[in-house]
């Protein structure tokens, strides 16, 4: 845990350093990538992947360290060979958990939150599940366990090969020239972020394109036929934690509705999207037809609300950074006390983007349990050793949240009701 919080507490900032630059280079180019809310819907989604991961929230079915243990056929020496092997070996696996989580209904759920923003930029790359919390795809790393590559290679390269992914969620670099052939480039990727007819389900692949040329799921990009990104069925919040669980509620309500028993089983490993017929017709459900016309979901927003949930996500990512760099001397129930704290917040400043009442609840909850920790342990877990006085900074913050909260909720919303 601690070697991976390292990690991320030099990946975090090289991350928004690109963000930014993406940012820049769009208004000097003139050509808009990002939506303000749903950009802090997407880093916020960013961070409740980071703290699934701290808190060690993913049940593990068979550890790859027990295949490699149990199963290795051979040994392999040479050091450049295990680490391109292992490489390849993860980017096959990648394009087929990718694969099954587009195709198979259950899974979809596990994927949504990646797929669910309507813009296409650096910031959507940071939407990651907290949703999948059983590790399902084992199987997929028996090749890699049979050739003898040691769980220690595979969790160094792991994360490589994860955070390369990032750099082509962009739209500001078009077509690559060779590399179009070799690796997955930004216009492969927009193809697969795509809602049209003529890319869903395509462009699987996570490094290495030729996995979806090899198995037939390759779609270029068309020039007269510009993607639209988000999902088939618009998820219409700003709130990463519904986002994720959205698919699997629509799911459990229609095994519960349909009267055919069967359908009650099958519809869990099904195509995605597959409902039962006699459900279908009964409770239909409003799909895009036309990507084209699609209206991109919007929240009322005064420039104040604006301002204030900016600030929110920036004060989440330094309460993080502290996290990341305090989880040495932390114990275990403080760090997910932390987490917890901090999704709680997620959960409160989203559900406000959205003008929703409960997020009044939970930034009740919010206010309650960080007032508890501050008076439980005398000060914001230790923040004091960063700076003098990072406790009151907190305290005030965790209160000014609370207030500020209502007013927009209850007195500025009565006062605003056309989008900006």
């Amino acid at each position: 845990m601690e070697t991976y919080a390292t990690a991320l507490s030099y990946a975090i900032p090289a991350f928004i350093v690109l963000i930014l630059i993406e940012y820049w280079i769009s208004r000097w180019k003139k050509t808009p990538v990002n939506e303000g809310m749903d950009t802090i819907s997407s880093i916020s989604s960013g961070i409740t992947n980071t703290l699934k991961t701290l808190i060690g929230l993913t049940v593990v079915i068979i550890s790859y360290e027990w295949m490699a243990e149990n199963l290795a056929l051979l040994k392999i020496e040479s050091t450049l060979l295990v680490y391109t092997l292992t490489f390849i070996g993860l980017d096959f696996a990648g394009y087929w958990s990718h694969r099954f989580n587009h195709t198979i209904n259950l899974f979809w759920n596990r994927h949504i939150i990646h797929h669910s923003s309507e813009e296409y930029n650096l910031a959507c790359a940071l939407r990651q599940n907290v949703s999948a919390i059983v590790s399902i795809y084992f199987f997929l790393y028996i090749p890699l366990a049979l050739i003898g590559i040691p769980a220690k290679v595979v969790a160094l390269v792991a994360p490589v090969h994860f955070f390369a992914q990032f750099w082509y969620h962009t739209k500001l670099i078009n077509k690559m020239g060779f590399f179009e052939y070799i690796i997955v480039t930004p216009s492969h990727h927009r193809v697969h972020h795509a809602i049209n007819d003529e890319y869903v389900d395509k462009n699987y692949s996570e490094i290495f394109i030729f996995w979806d040329k090899l198995f037939g799921t390759f779609q270029e990009e068309i020039p007269d036929k510009p993607p639209v990104y988000g999902v088939k069925k618009p998820v219409d919040t700003w709130n990463p934690f519904l986002i994720n669980y959205m698919h699997l509620w629509e799911l459990l309500k229609d095994a519960w509705r349909t009267n055919n028993r069967a359908d009650k089983i099958r519809i869990w490993f099904m195509p995605t999207g597959w409902r039962p017929k006699d459900v279908k017709e009964k409770y239909p459900v409003q799909i895009i037809t036309n990507p084209y016309t699609r209206k991109k979901y919007k929240t009322d927003s005064s420039l104040l609300f604006k301002l204030w949930s900016w600030a929110q996500l920036v004060i989440t990512i330094l309460l993080m950074y502290h996290l990341l760099i305090s989880i040495g001397n932390l114990k275990f129930a403080q760090i997910i006390q932390y987490a917890a704290f901090l999704a709680i917040s997620i959960f409160a400043y989203t559900s406000l983007m959205d003008r929703h009442l409960i997020s009044l609840f939970a930034e009740f909850i919010k206010f309650a349990t960080g007032l508890f920790f501050i008076i439980y342990y005398g000060s914001w877990f230790a923040i004091d050793s960063v700076f003098y006085g990072a406790t009151f900074i907190v305290s005030a913050y965790i209160i000014l949240s609370f207030l500020l909260s209502f007013y927009f909720q209850l007195i500025e919303k009565k006062h605003h009701t056309q989008p900006i």
